[in-house]
């Protein structure tokens, strides 16, 4: 057993598909919220930039834990070290969100 286990979040946010790297998870008491702490970034030494990884780092500066939906996550794997995190965009795909009780399945229907 890893003593740190590193986890890879992959989600869904406002069309742009978002890459973490966070040593814990949980199931938030919020009810359909994981709950993800200690963010995980590349090292600042290294000689080039990828903008994609600095847009992750500027979008949770700050940030002591975070809170995405259930419904936002593509997939979580446990790694064994940490990653680059990254920002892309969607594309349209075979993806479709999970159902949600009480939602209306179309607009058409009243």
């Amino acid at each position: 057993m890893q003593n740190n286990p590193v986890y890879k979040v992959i989600f869904v946010n406002q069309d742009q598909v978002f890459e973490i790297y966070a040593r814990k998870l949980f199931q938030s008491d919020l009810w359909g919220f994981l709950e993800v702490e200690e963010l995980l970034f590349g090292e600042r030494s290294q000689l080039l930039v990828d903008p994609s990884e600095e847009k992750l780092k500027g979008e949770f500066a700050g940030v002591k834990r975070s809170y995405i939906p259930m419904q936002s996550i593509i997939r979580i794997d446990e790694v064994e070290k940490e990653g680059k995190g990254k920002v892309s965009e969607a594309k349209g795909g075979s993806v479709a969100s999970f159902p949600i009780p009480g939602a209306p399945s179309s607009p058409s229907n009243p």
